[in-house]
């Protein structure tokens, strides 16, 4: 699927939406928000930092609050979506144009007390990752050459970590070893295993 390269382009794809995405926009650019489209949805941002981002789906369309669990939220409209692994994003969903346009005024409020936590530095700092498991099937590879080993110390965390969960996702036995040969052909030639999707 091919992703938007605008967001009014995004919005005439969202048909059963669009009324709704228009409000939400127009209220968000009004509150001083700049408008851009990120991973292929529309968000707002104040000073270089996202405030919120919008998404049309089949049942609804929403407003994602990327710090929103520091939000007050007197009127419990935001929760976070049982699918989605970030910490401080919240979300409020609506069903039809006049939801929106009755909670208007509050919308603006949970907006405005978002862009003054971010500008007040008041955000959810990021977890800090987990220690490098390297698995056993690697550390044995590396122990046996000093140059190999030397190589693999030398890429960065990311790639040292995406070798490591290349190999450990594996279900098989057998998968695992061919996901070791490839892993260890890249850290000879120093290439990392997700660096053609890097610009």
């Amino acid at each position: 699927m091919e992703l938007e390269k605008s967001v009014d382009q995004y919005i005439l794809n969202k048909p059963l939406w669009g009324q709704e995405l228009e409000l939400l926009r127009e209220t968000l650019i009004e509150l001083g928000l700049e408008e851009h489209l990120k991973w292929g949805a529309p968000a707002y941002v104040d000073n270089k930092m996202n405030i919120v981002g919008l998404a049309a789906f089949k049942n609804y369309v929403g407003i994602w609050f990327f710090q929103g669990a520091l939000l007050k939220d007197p009127e419990q409209k935001l929760y976070k979506s049982e699918e989605s692994k970030a910490v401080a994003m919240r979300q409020w969903r609506f069903t039809s144009f006049d939801e929106i346009a009755d909670n208007l005024e509050i919308v603006e409020q949970y907006v405005l007390e978002a862009i003054q936590n971010t500008r007040n530095g008041i955000v959810v700092k990021p977890q800090t990752k987990k220690p490098l498991i390297i698995p056993s099937e690697l550390m044995q590879e590396l122990d046996k050459s000093k140059e190999l080993k030397a190589k693999f110390e030398a890429l960065n965390l990311t790639k040292k970590r995406e070798f490591c969960e290349h190999i450990t996702s594996a279900k098989r036995a057998k998968t695992k070893q061919v996901r070791l040969a490839k892993v260890l052909t890249m850290i000879d030639a120093g290439i990392g295993l997700n660096d053609k999707y890097r610009k």
